[in-house]
């Protein structure tokens, strides 16, 4: 059963706006928050979110009921008035299209007609939500991007401080450095900002993903923010996978590995990491998700055959989407995964995936007591569980396009983290009670 056909403990409510293919929006519902919007502009996206239980909205603007199917309104965020939910919404949630911030991209930055964050500020306008939810890429932290990451973190400060379409960002920026120096008429249009850089494999993701999460509370509301803080601190780490592959528990998960896999893979492990447990988890590898985690536990992919590296014909083990893909390559500049790290960032790609992020190195060796080992393309649901979608999450389109949808995805255990303790932290807070 899809995560989103199940209501959540708590009424409280939440809105999605660049909703992709879920991921966030499945990490806010399991905290807790009931959907009454989603917004989404791909066409491939927005299927793959009423395949999972959403449900166009029509041109009628009302607040569901529990239990009722979540609207979708598809198209353009610029075209979507959101007035109708002022009051009705505890989170806010989305990650605008990280293209003009991405390193990967063409990096205009303010300057993109892409650059959605303009469209993230009018939506805590129009909802005056307790909380926002925001992800996007760490390229914002680049030294050229500092100016507008700031003017960002002061918009979502104080929303309400209206921006004149006749001036730049740069003089709105002036004028908000300004405002912040004077008291608010009302507190519930000024929001205490917190911004975390992470590395998703730091919160329990098997992927090396480095990403910024903004988190924002209406200061009415009284939200303990140093707890938030404790809060959201990693729980994981690349030193206790060391430790657990130094004392054999790692391996003890993996009865099945070759002994020539092992010992390459224990020639890297750092001879300089303590034994003494700090606390922390161990990093997960791509072979823990591919083993089966969290809602996937006990339920491994099988091994696709070399035989059967042809996406018309054969899906192994009766795994949606877990179909073999020909011709992967490996050339300078593109490395492939390797099972016992966690995986490389999946990307969504310009024209397509690149190449070393969606290819894998195997057990299996070329040659019998060679040292080159065989590597094929990842399957689309290896790669949804590098991202930690359960395996009955439905994803619409041919295979390139469910790839982009997951690359352009928040891993759901990283959102989780966040959405937890925004609800707990809201749960606390004296003003966030009614």
């Amino acid at each position: 059963m899809s995560e989103l056909q199940e209501e959540p403990k708590k009424d409280r409510t939440g809105v999605e706006l660049f909703a992709g293919a879920g991921g966030l929006a499945m990490a806010v519902h399991q905290a807790g928050f009931r959907p009454l919007l989603f917004n989404e502009f791909a066409p491939r996206a927005c299927q793959t979110l009423e395949a999972n239980g959403a449900k166009p909205r029509g041109d009628e603007e009302r607040i569901p009921e529990p239990g009722e199917p979540w609207p979708l309104v598809a198209g353009d965020v610029q075209d979507l008035d959101m007035t109708y939910l002022r009051g009705h919404v505890d989170v806010l949630a989305g990650g605008p299209p990280c293209q003009p911030f991405s390193l990967g991209g063409i990096a205009k930055g303010d300057e993109d007609k892409r650059n959605m964050f303009p469209q993230m500020f009018k939506a805590m306008r129009q909802i005056r939500p307790k909380a926002v939810i925001c992800e996007n890429v760490v390229g914002l932290l680049r030294a050229s991007f500092e100016p507008y990451l700031n003017y960002i973190l002061r918009e979502m400060e104080m929303p309400f401080e209206l921006r004149d379409p006749k001036v730049t960002w740069q003089e709105h920026d002036q004028a908000l450095i300004k405002a912040r120096g004077r008291a608010a008429g009302d507190p519930a249009e000024r929001y205490k900002v917190v911004m975390t850089r992470v590395n998703a494999a730091d919160y329990g993701v098997p992927q090396i993903r480095h990403r910024i999460i903004i988190v924002a509370f209406r200061e009415d509301l009284g939200v303990d923010i140093d707890q938030f803080k404790e809060d959201v601190r990693p729980q994981y780490s690349e030193e206790a996978l060391f430790r657990s592959m130094l004392d054999g528990s790692y391996w003890e998960r993996h009865r099945g590995v070759p002994a020539h896999v092992r010992a390459r893979v224990m020639a890297r492990v750092r001879k300089d990491v303590s034994l003494i447990p700090d606390g922390s988890k161990p990093w997960r590898t791509f072979r823990d998700a591919i083993a089966g985690i969290d809602e996937n536990e006990g339920k491994p992919l099988p091994k696709i055959p070399w035989s059967k590296l042809d996406r018309r014909e054969y899906r192994a083990g009766g795994f949606t989407d877990h179909i073999g893909w020909p011709d992967a390559r490996i050339y300078k500049g593109h490395t492939p995964n390797e099972l016992d790290r966690p995986a490389k960032t999946v990307k969504a790609g310009v024209h397509g995936v690149p190449g070393g992020e969606s290819v894998m190195l195997t057990d299996d060796l070329e040659t019998p007591g060679g040292t080159t080992y065989r590597h094929r393309y990842m399957t689309v649901r290896e790669t949804a569980r590098v991202m930690t979608f359960p395996d009955d999450w439905k994803l619409e389109g041919p295979r390139g396009e469910k790839m982009r949808q997951l690359g352009n995805a928040v891993p759901v255990k990283l959102g989780a983290v966040f959405a937890d303790a925004v609800a707990k932290a809201l749960d606390a807070a004296p003003g966030a009670q009614a």
